[in-house]
């Protein structure tokens, strides 16, 4: 059994490494399409800013969260164009790239360089036991849980919690962490540089539009776009790379090829929802070959269908994601922590056995 398993690893480890050859051919961006993506994002966004100060104004604040909903896809979808800038993906030219990803990250509440640093990482590392910390949502093994203490469980439970993971903690990596390059001040100013850039940029917006239509109006308007926003763009991320058959391993049995092929998942959304996340959910074609521009990922899934049965998951199953906490390096899948009581009341009965 153990040499079938080893078999079907390395025929799976075969299979991944092929494709970034293959999806090559798609890398090349059509300029024209790129420049009209950001148009068709920002211009609906600004409509939608509108119309919320507008009902603000008229008394109806309550009445513009409903457009908060809206925006805020909108403002994701920008985010995930400064996204495809930082991987060189949506124009030819690196500089364009960069200064279209810095101009879009005033907007997004991120500094693209320090962005792109981080993000360069994850993708360098995902799925990797060993090299875990930077870009990744923290997730202990089951071991390194049993080895914490009760506060450490405690803090790690807490963390998972869904109101943390989705909700307070969004609105603090944006708001907050990204004001600030913490992790990044060696190596270079850049991170530094752009993150201040940034700050000054999101300031000199925000105080513009405070002036001109003062601080409450704002504040009830923009607020609840952002928090929104950050929200849906942590579950994207989450849901991406968190499900229970996903992939990790610890070198030399991590390869970066296999993490991307099986460690990212294909969320399988509805066409309005798939148009709103720029097609993101097509995530292990994306790490498998980062530079196709977004609006190219669903000819991938066209000419390659076999693509769309790998780490597919629809919105009913991401949901059920969500329990699983913890990576079982035995069973090689996600568990819940429910699942340590039913360790633990197997192991009782053989701990009382006599030697």
């Amino acid at each position: 059994m153990t040499h079938k398993n080893d078999v079907h690893l390395s025929a799976r480890a075969s299979e991944a490494r092929v494709w970034p050859k293959i999806l090559g051919r798609f890398r090349e961006p059509n300029e024209t399409r790129s420049v009209a993506e950001i148009l068709i994002t920002a211009l609906p966004l600004v409509a939608l800013w509108g119309a919320m100060w507008f009902l603000v104004q008229q008394g109806f604040w309550w009445l513009s969260l409903l457009l908060a909903v809206p925006a805020a896809g909108f403002l994701v979808r920008l985010f995930l164009i400064q996204h495809d800038c930082s991987h060189g993906a949506f124009f030819r030219r690196r500089g364009v790239n960069d200064w279209v990803g810095r101009v879009l990250g005033v907007f997004t509440l991120t500094p693209h360089d320090y962005w792109r640093r981080s993000h360069a990482i994850h993708h360098a590392t995902h799925g990797n036991l060993d090299q875990r910390g930077m870009g990744d949502i923290t997730t202990l093994t089951v071991e390194e849980y049993r080895a914490r203490g009760f506060w450490g469980r405690l803090g790690y439970r807490v963390y998972r919690s869904p109101v943390v993971l989705f909700l307070i903690g969004p609105a603090y990596l944006f708001l907050l962490q990204h004001r600030l390059p913490v992790g990044m001040m060696r190596g270079g100013s850049q991170p530094w540089l752009s993150t201040m850039g940034t700050n000054l940029g999101i300031a000199l917006i925000a105080g513009g539009l405070m002036w001109l239509v003062g601080v409450g109006p704002f504040l009830m308007v923009h607020m609840p776009i952002a928090i929104i926003a950050a929200s849906i763009g942590v579950w994207l991320f989450y849901v991406q790379h968190q499900f229970e058959e996903t992939f990790w391993a610890r070198p030399p049995e991590w390869t970066h090829q296999e993490a991307a092929l099986h460690g990212s998942s294909y969320y399988d959304l509805p066409g309005v929802l798939r148009w709103m996340s720029a097609n993101i959910g097509v995530h292990h074609v994306h790490h498998l070959c980062s530079r196709i521009p977004f609006y190219r990922l669903p000819e991938v899934l066209k000419q390659h269908p076999e693509l769309m049965q790998v780490g597919r998951i629809t919105i009913g199953a991401s949901l059920r994601t969500v329990p699983l906490v913890l990576w079982d390096e035995g069973r090689q899948q996600l568990v819940p922590f429910k699942a340590m009581k039913r360790w633990q009341a197997v192991s009782l009965p053989l701990a009382a056995e006599p030697a």
